[in-house]
């Protein structure tokens, strides 16, 4: 609990209903979309730039912890306040203050929820492409943070590749601009890049210039299925050799299908052994090639048959499939380690061939799916965290999907972050001169430590 006259003085700079210290509140805001959790001291709800300074100042002053959150979907911990102190809670800077049609660019701040922004370009002939599963939950301060991919990461890009320039609220009340909204470029070393991807430890996004592409003239949404899995995965890597970028190659295993299909009841194949999503997108000459070519080239690697969504709702329908796959999990258990390994996409049949061993081996349900196009994948083990033996099998699993991960030169998260889920196998990754500067740019830009501690690289635990 915070001392009564550090609370009075937030007070004066948010105003009393947006100082919340209940006990009931500090349970509220201790969770995210992982298992972990931990109770913070008070949370905090500015309403601009401004009073996110005045708050740090305080934090700073009195030495408290700052942990940022937004609609709190992360899936690494990394909105959990492990160390108590403030959670300062974003979502009240939720407008989008410019949409440059000319500049194709839009300046929004973090609190805006994903999808807002996309319909909003979208209804001007522009097109954010980032769109991660959580895209109507989710908000554009978190993206930013977490650099979220998406579907259509595999030929646009995840988030990091629209981001040009930000303000950010630095652990001492300062506030910097970053970046510009030309290029994104600016002199010296890449400041915007170093706050991207940073998890709310070094500074407090407060707006963030984004990149627009123009809204691409037509589409089409297919749906390729295939009697194994191993054989969707390997369409993703002949596709791409064979010089074709679709916008989205998502795939989804057995497990998630029928998890899906009980979910929704669509008419999803529950027979199949696993299906790829595919999305091209551009001209309509263009569009019609690609198309044509995938298709065969899935029912060259197996697909027993390809589907195509004849009208703007058929296609709807397939990515409403794809994006129920979370609340789906339910069906299958209560609890999950919910992982983004990232591979080369030329090996993302072997990682999807690893993980049924895996599942195998431990005995625990995984679902295999995720954005195969760009090597993204998501394998999500399922348990009940109250059978002790079986959560300790399900952790022997995690443990070996991310040895596998880096074994096969990959990386431990392409868009959910590190947080603390991660952060004991952070080191196996960076190496350990890797790990070394990693604290040492931390230390040099949050020299008290207030910010978001306990993550990333000063995780207190055990490190692989």
């Amino acid at each position: 609990m915070l001392k009564p006259e550090v609370l009075n003085k937030l007070r004066a700079v948010v105003g009393n209903s947006h100082v919340l210290s209940e006990p009931e509140d500090m349970i509220v805001y201790s969770n995210d979309a992982t298992i972990l959790s931990a109770k913070p001291e008070a949370v905090v709800q500015p309403a601009n730039r401004d009073e996110v300074a005045e708050v740090i100042k305080l934090a700073a002053r009195y030495r408290i912890p700052v942990t940022c959150r937004g609609a709190a979907t992360c899936l690494s911990g990394g909105t959990i306040p492990l160390k108590g102190g403030i959670v300062l809670e974003l979502t009240r800077l939720n407008q989008i203050l410019k949409i440059d049609k000319v500049n194709k660019i839009a300046v929004v701040q973090p609190g805006v929820i994903t999808f807002d922004l996309i319909t909003a370009v979208g209804n001007v002939g522009l097109l954010y492409p980032p769109d991660p599963s959580s895209m109507k939950e989710s908000t554009l301060g978190g993206n930013v943070a977490e650099c979220a991919g998406g579907p259509k990461g595999v030929k646009y890009g995840i988030t990091r590749d629209f981001v040009l320039g930000m303000e950010a609220v630095l652990s001492d009340g300062s506030i910097i601009q970053t970046g510009n909204a030309v290029d994104g470029d600016m002199c010296g070393p890449d400041w915007t890049m170093l706050l991207t991807g940073s998890e709310g430890t070094m500074a407090v996004i407060t707006s963030i210039t984004l990149r627009l592409v123009p809204l691409p003239a037509v589409k089409k949404t297919m749906m390729a299925i295939y009697d194994r899995l191993e054989d969707a995965a390997r369409t993703v890597s002949v596709t791409m050799a064979a010089g074709i970028i679709p916008t989205t190659l998502e795939l989804m295993d057995n497990l998630s299908i029928v998890s899906v299909e009980k979910y929704l009841k669509i008419g999803l194949p529950v027979k199949a052994g696993g299906l790829l999503l595919i999305e091209v997108d551009g001209v309509l000459s263009t569009v019609e090639e690609n198309a044509r070519r995938v298709s065969e080239i899935c029912k060259q690697c197996g697909a027993t048959e390809v589907k195509i969504a004849r009208t703007p709702q058929e296609a709807e329908d397939l990515w409403r499939a794809r994006r129920s796959i979370n609340p789906a999990f339910g069906q299958v258990a209560p609890c999950k380690f919910a992982e983004d390994a990232t591979v080369p996409r030329s090996l993302v049949p072997v990682l999807v061939e690893k993980i049924m061993s895996i599942q195998e081996k431990y005995d625990v349900p995984i679902f295999n799916m995720g954005h195969a196009g760009d090597g993204n994948m998501h394998p999500t083990i399922m348990f009940d965290k109250r059978n002790k033996e079986q959560m300790a099998r399900a952790e022997q699993a995690l443990d070996e999907v991310h040895i596998v991960t880096l074994e096969l030169g990959g990386t431990l998260s392409g868009e959910h972050g590190i947080g603390c889920a991660k952060a004991p196998y952070l080191r196996a990754e960076t190496g350990a001169t890797g790990y070394k500067i990693g604290r040492e740019i931390k230390q040099a830009v949050d020299p008290l430590g207030i910010l978001n501690p306990g993550k990333m690289f000063f995780y207190e635990g055990k490190l692989h």
